[in-house]
């Protein structure tokens, strides 16, 4: 789980996003025009109740992460947490990847007028990414056909 800033029209939001490293899959995501804790938790709770708790649970040492009411999830569901080192990027390197894709792909091409805007076309790159986009550290599948570990089959 890591935050990254996007550019808006006027002014900028924070984008935070749980995937699962395995697959790549984006399991939650949420944006926030502060860097407040709130929408680090509603993202992790989302992400477990949909997904279930996993064994370990990476970010980064940024202060949402580290904050009680953040680490006070975790621990509630027993989730042992992993911290990267200070300063150390690759450490979440898939995340950072994420971002570049997010950033190029969508948020670049589009001078977001608003926060329902963005994540109106978040909510839709999200589902593009996971369903429909080839990845080349997947041998060329998406991160739905390794996550539910089956082919999808087109809608006739």
């Amino acid at each position: 789980m890591l935050l990254t800033l996007l550019p808006m029209a006027r002014g900028f939001m924070y984008l935070v996003a749980i995937m699962d490293w395995h697959s790549r899959r984006v399991l939650a995501w949420r944006v926030s025009n502060t860097l407040d804790t709130d929408f680090c938790i509603d993202a992790l709770e989302d992400a477990l109740a949909h997904h279930g708790p996993p064994e370990i649970f990476n970010t980064d040492q940024g202060c949402q992460f580290t904050s009680k009411a953040f680490t006070d999830v975790l621990d509630a569901h027993e989730i042992r947490i992993s911290m990267d080192g200070k300063g150390s990027y690759q450490d979440n390197i898939f995340v950072e990847r994420l971002w570049r894709s997010v950033k190029y792909e969508c948020v670049y091409l589009k001078a977001f007028e608003d926060g329902a805007h963005l994540r109106e076309e978040l909510s839709c790159y999200f589902i593009w990414y996971n369903r429909d986009r080839p990845h080349q550290g997947l041998n060329d599948v998406t991160p739905d056909e390794v996550y539910f570990n089956q082919p999808l089959t087109q809608a006739a």
